[in-house]
């Protein structure tokens, strides 16, 4: 497996267009605090069992497919990324697969995207996961930073998970 050690996690790198076990391209994330965290004594069972699938496309990075609680991967950006955001970005969406696992409506119409209660916990999940880190604020804002939200929105994001 080709892929450098971060935190105590390794990303699988040398990974095709595919579906994959979780635990095949992200391992090491069920003992990884921030997860057991959200998942608690199911942490290992969970992980076991979800599928990710990569796929080329032009936009995103990680997501969750709400119909089958699975997460989709750019298979780009797993490429290329800094490993520490898409390490944020795995335990952004873990989140979002235990929310989907309580019944929550991931993607709720009667919010928008930065006032979603589903994706504030999850952003200040990984706020807290990237101080613990030892990212500065600053680091973490331009780690925060999507082509789809507008500044304006962006600035009531951070408004929301402690950053402005």
């Amino acid at each position: 497996m080709k892929s450098k050690k971060i935190l105590g996690v390794r990303i699988n790198k040398n990974v095709k267009l595919a579906y994959y076990k979780f635990t095949d391209i992200f391992k090491g994330f069920e003992n990884v605090d921030a997860v057991k965290k959200i998942f608690g004594k199911d942490t290992n069972k969970v992980l076991s069992g979800l599928k990710v699938m990569l796929v080329s496309t032009k936009w995103g990075y990680l997501w969750v497919d709400d119909r089958n609680l699975s997460i989709g991967c750019n298979y780009d950006y797993i490429k290329r990324a800094d490993e520490r955001h898409v390490y944020l970005d795995v335990i952004h969406e873990l989140t979002h697969i235990k929310q989907g696992m309580d019944g929550k409506n991931l993607f709720d119409d009667n919010f928008e995207y930065v006032d979603s209660p589903t994706e504030i916990e999850a952003y200040k999940g990984g706020v807290a996961e990237a101080k613990r880190l030892g990212m500065s604020d600053n680091e973490i804002i331009e780690y925060l930073k999507v082509d789809w939200v507008e500044k304006k929105d962006f600035n009531r994001l951070l408004k929301a998970v402690g950053l402005a």
